[in-house]
């Protein structure tokens, strides 16, 4: 079998791997004034992927001892932080100082503050609550080697009964997704214009989140969630909770079968859009074909289907889709994170036509896709 043709600009990476490998080159370039700043970008670069671990744990105990709402209105030392938390005043000064170092804090002398990444935090709760469920991917992480060759049973897999099959804890695990959704709901529904739609499927809607967040903003809209049937009840009773019960209704189903639902679930009539929100990454690509069947089976012509997930190679969120989603999703036991091009080349296999990307202010975090039946 013949070789494929080897193009210039493979020749210049194989070229340049070979040279920056070379330890006498390393330490030419990091004294060479033209190349000096170069090679400290680098090896800074490099050593924060080693030290990432570290520094993710420094966030979730900034996370676990509350330091961004202690200082979300006044500056303390460290005596005092320590005095609050529980801690003595050295670890808590290290603990401080590390944060400061990351831009998680700011420190004002002998007094810190929060810092501008700490002030983000504190803006999105949903931020707070998968620090807090990352120390399950971080056990599974371990070693990671023996995870990829499947050597002990990942305990993040028992955390989501999408992957399982089964209910499980069912409040613990909605409430991370209604905390996760809350955070994109308004960016997917600032891209999605639904102001002409009637009924809306919500296909592993969770608790009902993303469903109240766009019947609040569209009066006209009525909303069926489909959900595992510890889950439905959840978000019944939110819906009941939040004056929504008139026109939302969760109801138990296989979300792989069509049509959709059951027929208390058409109290409002057969749908004309049906929502993914952050569920296709969750599953293998034989379960998404299904699904996506499923659902094309049962719109309407004209019906439109709305797919929110952040998705693989995102310009500015690389490192999101294979290095944290690849991973996660591995350990999960399902799915994986998939490029915008795939998913279009998915829904068009599916049936859908006119599918296509529609802009939303924070690709890093949910990017949307639409489709018509």
């Amino acid at each position: 079998m013949p070789r494929p043709a080897v193009s210039l600009r493979d020749r210049f990476i194989d070229w340049r791997n070979r040279l920056v490998a070379n330890p006498r080159f390393q330490r030419w370039s990091a004294r060479f004034p033209l190349t000096r700043g170069i090679a400290r970008r680098k090896a800074g670069a490099v050593f924060d992927i080693a030290a990432g671990f570290v520094y993710s744990q420094v966030l979730g105990a900034c996370v676990e001892l509350q330091i961004f709402e202690r200082l979300r209105e006044r500056r303390a030392d460290a005596a005092e932080l320590a005095r609050e938390c529980g801690l003595a005043e050295d670890p808590m000064r290290r603990l401080l100082l590390a944060a400061d170092s990351l831009q998680l804090l700011e420190r004002r002398g002998s007094h810190f503050t929060l810092g501008e990444l700490g002030a983000a935090v504190l803006a999105n709760p949903g931020v707070v609550a998968m620090v807090e469920h990352n120390r399950w991917l971080y056990r599974d992480l371990t070693e990671p080697v023996a995870l990829l060759r499947g050597e002990h049973s990942p305990e993040l897999a028992e955390f989501w009964p999408y992957a399982t099959g089964n209910d499980g804890d069912a409040e613990r695990y909605s409430e991370l997704m209604a905390a996760s959704q809350s955070m994109v709901a308004d960016d997917i529904l600032d891209a999605a214009d639904l102001s002409g739609r009637q009924h809306l499927w919500d296909i592993a809607g969770g608790n009902g989140t993303f469903v109240s967040h766009a019947l609040n903003r569209w009066p006209q809209l009525k909303a069926t969630v489909l959900d595992l049937p510890a889950v439905a009840a959840l978000a019944n009773q939110n819906f009941a909770r939040r004056g929504l019960s008139e026109r939302a209704r969760s109801v138990s189903g296989d979300m792989f079968k069509a049509p959709l639902g059951d027929e208390q679930g058409k109290a409002f009539g057969k749908p004309d859009v049906v929502s993914l929100v952050r569920v296709v990454h969750d599953h293998n690509d034989d379960a998404v074909r299904t699904l996506l069947s499923a659902i094309r089976a049962s719109l309407a012509p004209g019906g439109r289907l709305l797919l929110a997930e952040p998705m693989a190679e995102s310009v500015g969120a690389e490192t999101f889709g294979h290095a944290y989603f690849g991973l996660y999703l591995f350990a999960m036991g399902s799915g994986r994170p998939r490029t915008a091009e795939e998913l279009l080349a998915m829904l068009a296999d599916a049936g859908f036509r006119n599918g296509r990307e529609v802009r939303t202010y924070r690709p890093h975090m949910v990017r949307v896709l639409l489709a018509e039946a």
